[in-house]
């Protein structure tokens, strides 16, 4: 499981990828119309495609002369169940706990 995790965060960390996936959300997209708000070449938004499909994300299939790109919905399910995992710790209130090191330390040095 650690393999397709690593590819899951790799295809997620950059900003670029992550834009293409929100585009996706809406509905399945031309690699064409994908590219056309990047100032980038075709070439590269092809390589970042090809991330997110090899991570699972996407998946692209030719329609006509055309190719497609289709979010894949439930491929950042295990991301999202492995994340979810560390919810069971509460968020540490840092000023509760300089506080409390501040009462500590403050009285062994008297």
């Amino acid at each position: 499981m650690t393999e397709p995790l690593d590819a899951t965060f790799a295809a997620l960390a950059d900003p670029t990828r992550r834009a293409i996936l929100v585009m996706l959300l809406e509905d399945d997209m031309a690699v064409t119309d994908v590219a056309d708000p990047f100032e980038m070449s075709l070439a590269a938004i092809s390589k970042h495609l090809g991330i997110l499909m090899r991570a699972g994300l996407i998946s692209q299939e030719k329609r006509g002369r055309v190719k497609w790109c289709k979010l894949e919905p439930d491929a950042l399910r295990d991301a999202s169940i492995w994340m979810q995992s560390f919810g069971q710790f509460e968020a540490v209130n840092l000023e509760a706990f300089e506080a409390f090191l501040e009462a500590e330390l403050g009285g062994a040095g008297d």
